[in-house]
């Protein structure tokens, strides 16, 4: 089975893909279906959104 060549995702659609996926409404493996992707780099930018997501309020208050 050949390879599939490397894809660059944008950031827009990282981020769609993991809040649809942080939601657990489908399966990992349902949403590597739907997005195209596989399921463990679904999990990796969840992990990346949910460790960003304190930056979006900024860092004046950090606890």
């Amino acid at each position: 089975m050949a390879r599939r060549p490397r894809r660059n995702h944008s950031p827009a659609f990282k981020a769609k893909v993991a809040v649809v996926a942080i939601k657990g409404k489908t399966t990992p493996i349902e949403l590597a279906q739907e997005f195209d992707s596989h399921p463990k780099q679904i999990k990796q930018w969840c992990d990346q959104l949910l460790e960003g997501a304190a930056g979006v309020f900024g860092d004046r208050h950090e606890v």
